[in-house]
């Protein structure tokens, strides 16, 4: 299924507004792994500590607002029709940035289709994200370059393909480890409890990291699950944890925690991080049919960008010129997204039958030979015209 006709599935017969008195106050959960408070203040947690250098954590700031930006740019390019379809990433920058910034260079990402702030992370120019939601290729980088899969349209999948691929890395001997990026709404679907049951059995060198941003489309967390998504891994046997998903300094120790887990050979763990989608799923949605606005507005006190930009500036740790520059950076980055998209050349149609199979197919050669004709013959008939 792709994308929009899971959304079809999955929207209620009859929407109606949710009120933020349904769910439980993040206060409500002592699990909850936290570094850096919703104000900006850094407190400390028996199992995860982490201790970083002013230009690491001005790193870290610097990654999600340039992501953010990026981020923004695109969906102001789909409303101007550069682009058939985006999903933002708005709101979860923390999640992605903590968590991609745990991984080693060999260590290997599958990610969903908003993992936007991960590609970052990876290397991977953010132009070359825009390609395929403009129709003009099918993922525009080369997985091997980077050890980031290409975006995975197909609710949950993705986490079949780390587990069979972080099973080889084990039986290779290799010391890296695989993530898997999902939502969710992808933790319902029967794939991700497959790769649970695998990766446990095999001792899979894997991550399952979970973005919990409470709604799948217009479905909220409560309508998927009677517990908590990271206590699923308990019924699998392996554990799972719940993190702060707003704080970028949290996602990096806990994910980093599991990584080096999978490393040792330990297995594969759970990472739920509670955040909070602030926009639509995609531009095709709109979370006001469905979402009440108080609900949005007491997740905008806790954005990840503006605590930890409180704890720079309280700490010393960046100046107004640090934050000037930062702005000036960002412009620059928004400005290049623009004229690289309205930039890229269509493919030549017959390119579709390209690369489905490695060794070619009969099927496809005839397929390709039946729409050369039927393109040729709007040539032909515009020569008769004449």
């Amino acid at each position: 299924m792709t994308v929009e006709s899971t959304a079809a599935a999955r929207k209620p017969r009859r929407a109606s507004k949710r009120t933020s008195a349904a769910k439980k106050p993040q206060s409500s959960e002592p699990q909850l792994v936290q570094l850096l408070t919703p104000e900006g203040e850094r407190v400390e947690h028996p199992d995860y500590s982490i201790d970083l250098s002013a230009d690491e954590l001005r790193g870290l700031y610097r990654d999600m607002v340039l992501t953010r930006r990026f981020d923004a740019e695109a969906t102001a390019l789909q409303r101007q029709g550069e682009l058939g379809l985006w999903a933002s990433l708005l709101g979860q920058e923390a999640a992605q940035i903590g968590s991609g910034r745990a991984l080693r260079d060999d260590d290997y990402v599958f990610p969903t289709y908003r993992e936007h702030g991960v590609a970052w992370c990876r290397g991977v120019d953010p132009t070359n994200l825009l390609g395929m939601f403009r129709g003009v290729n099918h993922g525009g980088w080369d997985p091997t370059t980077n050890n980031f899969h290409l975006y995975t349209i197909v609710i949950g999948s993705q986490t079949l393909h780390a587990t069979g691929y972080a099973m080889g890395v084990a039986k290779d001997g290799a010391d890296s480890a695989v993530i898997a990026y999902f939502g969710d709404g992808a933790s319902s679907q029967g794939d991700v409890a497959e790769s649970f049951t695998f990766s446990a059995v095999y001792n899979a060198p894997v991550v399952f990291f979970c973005q919990n941003n409470q709604w799948a489309i217009s479905e909220p967390t409560e309508r998927q699950t009677r517990v908590p998504l990271y206590q699923r891994a308990q019924g699998y046997g392996f554990p799972g944890v719940r993190v702060d998903g707003n704080d970028v300094l949290a996602c990096l120790a806990v994910t980093r925690s599991a990584l080096e887990r999978a490393r040792r050979g330990e297995g594969p763990t759970l990472v739920e991080a509670f955040t909070y989608r602030m926009g639509a799923h995609t531009t095709s949605d709109d979370p006001t049919k469905y979402r009440a606005d108080d609900e949005r507005a007491a997740w905008e006190a806790k954005d990840p960008i503006l605590r930890l930009r409180t704890y720079l500036e309280s700490s010393g740790h960046a100046d107004e010129a640090f934050f000037t520059a930062l702005d000036e950076e960002s412009e620059t980055l928004g400005k290049r997204v623009r004229e690289v998209v309205r930039a890229m050349p269509d493919p030549e149609p017959l390119s579709l039958f390209e690369h489905g199979y490695a060794d070619g197919s009969s099927l496809v050669d005839e397929e390709r030979a039946q729409f050369a004709a039927y393109q040729a013959s709007f040539a032909d008939s515009a020569e008769e015209g004449k």
